[in-house]
C-alpha cells in the first residue's frame, strides 16, 4: 500500500479541498434567496457531493494509515461501496421526488445515481476481488475514488450554475420589461 501513499495524499487533500469550496459556494448562494424550493432539492442534488467528496477522503485516510496488513482496508472498501449502493438508491428516489421543482435530464440521473454507484459498486468488487488480486483491487480503488472526486466536481459546478444562472436569473425581473 505503500506505493499509493502520494495518490491518497493528492486525492485526499483535494476532497478535502472541494468540501470547503461546496460549503463557501452554499454560504454564497444562501444569499441568493431561492425560496424553499431550492432547499427542498438540494437534498437530492447538494448533499450527495458532499457525501461523494467525503468517501473519498475517508479511502484516502483508509489508504493512508498504517495497517498491519490489507484486511481492514479490504473490509472498509467493501463497507463503503456498499453504503455507497444503498445511498445512490435514496438519491434516485428524491430526484424521482422533487421533479415537480426541477425535471431531471439524462445527464443528472448518469452523473448523480449512474456513474456513483458505479463507482461504489467498483469498491464493492475490489473488495470482493482484493484476496486474488489485490494490486487490482488497489487499482480499482484508485479508479472509484477519482470517480467520485471528478463526479463530485462535476456535480458541484453544475449545481452552482444552475442556482446562480437559471433560479436567480427567474427571481430577477427582466430589465427590458415595465415594473
Amino acid at each position: 500500500m505503500s506505493a499509493w501513499q502520494n495518490f491518497y495524499v493528492v486525492v485526499g487533500s483535494t476532497a478535502g479541498a472541494l468540501i470547503g469550496l461546496q460549503f463557501v459556494a452554499m454560504a454564497l448562494i444562501a444569499n441568493l434567496s431561492l425560496g424553499r424550493a431550492a432547499g427542498d432539492t438540494g437534498t437530492a442534488y447538494g448533499t450527495p457531493t458532499i457525501v461523494h467528496f467525503s468517501k473519498v477522503l475517508f479511502l484516502a485516510a483508509v489508504m493512508s494509515a498504517p495497517w498491519n496488513g490489507p484486511r481492514v482496508p479490504i473490509l472498509l472498501w467493501g463497507v463503503v461501496g456498499f453504503v455507497g449502493l444503498v445511498y445512490e438508491l435514496v438519491i434516485a428516489r428524491r430526484l424521482l421526488r422533487y421533479r415537480h421543482i426541477y425535471q431531471p435530464v439524462f445527464e443528472d440521473w448518469l452523473c448523480h445515481v449512474v456513474l456513483p454507484a458505479f463507482a461504489y459498486g467498483t469498491l464493492v468488487w475490489a473488495s470482493y476481488i482484493s484476496h486474488s488480486w489485490l494490486s487490482a483491487a488497489f487499482v480499482a480503488v484508485g479508479a472509484a475514488a477519482m470517480m467520485l472526486l471528478f463526479i463530485g466536481v462535476h456535480n458541484a459546478w453544475d449545481t452552482v450554475t444552475y442556482l446562480v444562472y437559471v433560479r436567480a436569473a427567474d427571481r430577477k425581473p427582466d430589465a427590458d420589461s415595465p415594473s
